[in-house]
């Protein structure tokens, strides 16, 4: 059967910005919502605290790769923590740029300072490694 009745076609198209808006961690619980900035703070938090190909729940793209830096010579784990770092936070949109990286030797322990440039602003990131 072929309906009878008009369709119409006036048709409205709205485009809508997709909010960040993501649930709110806290050291010892989920509770709320985060966006913009904080939203991004703990992304940057999760996607460097993750090793990369480790978790299946993950694509191959996400997180970053440190278990084989251990061991390596210093010099080798500050250029390549360089590299990696802002490989994996490059990739999100939000991120304009990955900058400004001091690192320091603490024992058995490289500690890495950088900044991150996001549609938000700057912040200060710091990221322990084990060499």
């Amino acid at each position: 059967m072929i309906p009878k009745g008009l369709i119409s076609t006036d048709l409205k198209i709205e485009n809508s910005v997709e909010t960040n808006k993501t649930y709110k961690m806290s050291t010892d619980k989920i509770q709320g919502f985060a966006e913009e900035i904080i939203a991004l703070k703990q992304a940057i938090y999760k996607v460097l605290n993750t090793e990369k190909y480790e978790y299946p729940i993950y694509g191959f793209s996400y997180g970053i790769e440190l278990e084989s830096l251990i061991g390596k010579n210093v010099s080798y784990v500050k250029i390549e923590l360089k590299r990696r770092i802002k490989e994996c936070l490059l990739s999100d949109s939000r991120i304009t740029n990955v900058d400004n990286f001091e690192f320091s030797v603490n024992g058995d322990e490289l500690i890495c300072n950088f900044y991150v440039y996001s549609i938000y602003g700057e912040i200060t990131i710091s990221k322990e490694v084990n060499i």
